[in-house]
Parts: C-alpha cells; structure tokens; sequence
C-alpha cells in the first residue's frame, strides 16, 4: 500500500487538531472538534484527544483483523477515556469530540468506517467515485448556522453566532435526531456508517477531513473526479494549496459562508491496494 499524506493547520501559530496515520493494511483520519480548550473541560485540548484516539483506533485495527471497525472504534474510546477521566471532566457538555475515517484491507475486502463529517473517497477500477459522507451534522448545522452564515467571517458579530451555533449543535450531539461524533461515549461508534467494497475494485481510497473537502462541497470548484486527477498527477499538498488559495481569496466569508475562515485540512491517499 503507497500513503501519500498531506496535513496544514488553519493558522501556523495554532495546534493541528486534524490527525492522520497509516499502518500495513490500515488507514485513519480524524478530525477533532470543540472550542477553546478552556472551555471543554479538558486539561488536554482537542489536539491531544484526536491524536490520542486515532493512534488507539489504528492499533486497534491492525492488531486484530477480525474485530470490526465499530468495535475497534468503541474500544479505543473506552481507551481515551481511561487516560484522562481522572483528570478531565468527560461530562462536560462541550468536552473534546473528533470525526473519524477508518479503513482496513482485509480478506479481499476494503473494509470502512465513517463517522461525522469528514469523507472517504473511492476510486474505482472503472473509472467512477463514490464519497462516503456521514451528512448527519451537516443536516442538523444547516437548520441552526443561517445566522452565521449572514455575517462576514472574522467580525464580532459573526463570532457571536458562531458560539450561539456551536453552542445550539452541541446539545445535539450523540442523540436521536441529531448527530453522532467521537467523543467521551463508545456507544457513538455504534452509529458510525460502514460498509466493504471488493478489493479488486478499487483503484485508490482518500481520506479527507473537512478543511479539504472544501474545495468541492463548499466552493464547487472542482468535483471529486478533478481532486482526483489532483491527487495522481502532484500530491495532497497541491490539493490543500488548492483550497487555501481560496479561502485567502475570500477572507470575510461573503462567496462563501462558513464558520472559519480557513481550517486545519488532511488528506491521506492510499494506493497500490494489496493484502499484507
């Protein structure tokens, strides 16, 4: 398996809450989520959780074959939460959360797992693509943000309704009707969307946090065929080049609303697919 890995944090002066790793047949992304850290009851900090919990979730999976990708996403939050319940208050409502993308070869199969709005990408042999996007959060965010999404990025005002809807999109976090993120409670994992796809088939397999994506789901500059092509002729670099030279081109958010004006963006792309 070839990893080609691209990761940039939002500011240079900020900590990357992205994080990516890579083993023989196993692949995770995970994109940590909260507000400032002295606000989520945590002594540790968004950076420390996504890390922390991505680098269990990849032991997890590569250790064991057989356990499926829910399960071992289960146990590797049960893990965080060892670590740090003595020291941090996990039931905060605000504590520190991630998204996760998860995948592993195993058995002639591409087996994956996404969770939150972070997104896998498929290439297949004959040419199509097929995106994997937990929608859930995007869903729920677009019945609260529309007044975020009237105010220029970067303003007072815009920061008020950025924390009103932050605050309005955490009280309905793992819960029935609204939507479902890593965090302190394994029982998350259980809602996470997985599916297999014939080994055979794929020519290639993307994962991309949501500071990536923005290129095609937030600027409709390109389309997942184009990041592709993006991927196979430069590197993740150039696709996060890519989308940073947009975000700098509209500073206050009036092309394109959103809640940062630029955010920490990863990308892993996986090739030359075989079992180990």
């Amino acid at each position: 398996m070839n990893v080609a890995l691209g990761s940039l944090p939002a500011e240079r002066n900020q900590h990357n809450e992205d994080f990516a790793a890579a083993a023989p047949g196993a692949a995770v992304l995970l994109d940590g989520a909260g507000v400032a850290e002295a606000e989520t009851g945590c002594v540790h900090g968004i950076a420390w959780f996504s890390s922390t919990l991505g680098g269990l979730l990849l032991g997890n999976i590569a250790q064991d074959p057989a356990r499926p990708l829910a399960d071992c996403l289960a146990g590797a939050i049960l893990g965080v939460r060892s670590l740090h319940e003595d020291t941090c208050d996990l039931t905060y409502r605000a504590s520190p959360t991630s998204t996760v993308v998860a995948v592993r070869v195993s058995g002639g199969a591409l087996e994956y797992l996404v969770l939150g709005d972070s997104t896998l990408l498929l290439a297949h042999q004959d040419g199509k693509t097929t995106a994997v996007t937990d929608e859930r959060l995007d869903q729920v965010g677009k019945q609260l943000r529309a007044p975020v999404d009237r105010l220029p990025t970067g303003t007072p005002e815009h920061a008020a309704a950025l924390a009103q809807y932050r605050e309005d999109l955490t009280g309905l976090r793992n819960r029935p009707g609204g939507f479902w993120i890593a965090g302190p409670e394994p029982r998350a994992a259980e809602h996470a969307l997985t599916g297999t796809v014939p080994l055979e088939t794929m020519a290639s397999v993307t994962l991309l946090s949501d500071g990536a994506t923005r290129l095609v789901d937030r600027f409709g500059l390109a389309d997942w065929t184009d990041v592709l092509d993006m991927l196979a002729s430069a590197s993740p670099d150039e696709l996060i080049r890519r989308v940073r030279e947009a975000e700098n081109s509209d500073p206050d958010g009036q092309r394109w609303p959103r809640g940062k004006a630029r955010d920490d963006a990863t990308v892993l792309h996986l090739t030359r697919l075989v079992e180990v």
